[in-house]
């Protein structure tokens, strides 16, 4: 209905003897629920058999407490998802689990494989059959099948074949493992629980709400392992001298929590020395600065800051919409923006107002929010936007638009201002958006703007190129869900 910029998935991990692991890790999700909405799952280890249960939904709608108390063990990865490749529904909800050599495997991935057509066709020429349309069975399937005489052996495999982004955590009998890709696309993290266990998370903002003790991120190209012994790390790839890490610039910008932690940083300032960067570069006479609740709220604090003009809130969010199945009907549609945003008359009318937002992706959104201001009584309304434009598809887990979509791509500046009907329109420079971030130069993948892609990536990428026409039906939603965990 509003389309906008969604990432992929939230993954997390614990091994944690004497805990109720199925409770932290419903904990860890709840926390990384704006990274996934439409499926949760979690699967535990008891040392002899994997339990796993995953349904379409939010966490809170996925979990209670009987299905929690049916998930026992000392370890446990969840994930919570929003779909990239595959489509949404019930099959692809992950953790799932898959048979090997070596026992069973429970498998959760943040990011996009790139080659995984090629990559599941070649499994499929040796016999292996899928259930799911998701790129991450192929992993999962190299991981049980692949060449190697040991599961670490096999890790090495997945990790020199798979190409694009990836963060998995795996589950099998005795261990939890955390693998990053060589470029570290996407983030994740290493903390310390109650001083006898520990936890992955995709961002460190669920460390917080457990109580657990930061340790530091998993390295690009890293697998680490955790159990009885403690923690292990090792490099399969080999990498000479230091990775190259490449993470998600929008994951500064948009994506991570303002109170999460990146490159060592928390999120909310460096996103304030964007809006203050941004006014730098592009300053306006105006009366009050307001966010786009809630990504854009501290770019806006650092745009008022550095212009001396006072911050107000005009905007109020209904932070449920996009949260339930009931699509509204098309008299609700039509109303567009106005499902997810209230204007506040008393503070707009008669203002000239900066509107600073995170992102203008297909040119639908903003055009709504500047009418809406207007009809709020606004006498100028200048956008602000903490980002460049953006000019190239996403193919590491965002499923932003095709090239074709995205109007920073066949659209000047002048020509998205006019479109939006504002009276002014600024975005923040690509060098200005690095330099705020603090990370340094060539740190992060900027493919999104700048068209410069870290890896080989294809023309254009369907997110159902697994999912064959034949079998689309029998991936359709059940009339229920399953009432169990399944054991294996």
């Amino acid at each position: 209905m509003i389309p906008s910029l969604r990432e992929k998935c939230g993954v997390f991990g614990v091994f944690a003897p004497g805990e109720d692991v199925a409770r932290l890790t419903f904990f860890g999700l709840h926390t990384l629920q704006h990274r996934g909405q439409e499926s949760a799952g979690i699967a535990t280890s008891d040392g002899d058999h994997l339990y796993v249960y995953a349904e379409m939904g939010l966490v809170a709608q996925v979990f209670h407490e009987r299905r929690l108390a049916g998930l026992p063990g000392r370890a446990a990865i969840g994930h919570t998802r929003y779909s990239t490749t595959g489509s949404s529904v019930r099959v692809n909800a992950q953790p799932f689990v898959v048979e090997g050599k070596d026992g069973p495997l429970a498998i959760a991935h943040n990011g996009n494989v790139v080659n995984a057509q090629l990559l599941r066709e070649d499994l499929e020429a040796r016999g292996i059959a899928f259930t799911t349309s998701t790129d991450t069975e192929v992993l999962a399937q190299i991981l049980v099948a692949g060449p190697g005489e040991t599961f670490d052996d096999r890790i090495a495999t997945m990790m020199r074949r798979a190409s694009g982004a990836y963060c998995l955590t795996l589950l099998t009998r005795d261990a939890v493992y955390a693998v990053r890709d060589p470029l570290g696309i996407r983030p994740l993290c290493i903390g310390r629980l109650n001083g006898h266990g520990y936890v992955f998370a995709s961002e460190t903002c669920a460390l917080d709400h457990l109580g657990a003790e930061f340790i530091r991120d998993v390295e690009p190209g890293e697998v680490v392992r955790l159990d009885a012994e403690g923690l292990s790390s090792s490099f399969p790839l080999a990498p000479d001298g230091a990775p190259r890490e490449q993470l998600c610039l929008f994951e500064y910008i948009y994506f991570s929590r303002p109170d999460s932690y990146l490159g060592g940083q928390r999120l909310h300032p460096v996103r304030m020395r964007m809006g203050a960067r941004l006014q730098r570069e592009h300053p306006v006479d105006a009366d009050i600065v307001i966010g786009v609740p809630d990504s854009a709220t501290a770019a806006a604090i650092g745009y008022a800051q550095e212009a001396g003009i006072p911050y107000a809130e005009g905007l109020v969010k209904n932070r449920y919409v996009g949260r339930t199945f009931i699509q509204p009907d098309q008299r609700l549609r039509e109303q567009g923006v106005l499902l997810k945003f209230n204007p506040l008359r008393e503070v707009l009318e008669g203002q000239r107002v900066v509107v600073v937002d995170d992102s203008i992706v297909r040119g639908t959104t903003t055009p709504r929010i500047v009418a809406m201001l207007r009809r709020a009584g606004a006498r100028e309304v200048h956008v602000r936007i903490t980002s460049p434009p953006i000019t190239h598809p996403c193919f590491y887990g965002v499923d932003m638009a095709t090239r074709g979509e995205l109007i920073g791509a066949h659209k000047s500046v002048d020509e998205i201002r006019e479109h939006s009907d504002a009276d002014t329109l600024g975005y923040l420079s690509l060098e200005g958006t690095i330099l705020a971030t603090q990370a340094g130069p060539d740190r992060h993948c900027t493919a999104c703007f700048s068209g410069r892609y870290p890896s080989d990536v294809p023309l254009e990428l369907d997110k159902l190129v697994l999912e064959a026409d034949a079998t689309r039906d029998r991936h359709a939603v059940p009339a229920a869900p399953r009432r169990v965990p399944v054991r294996v």
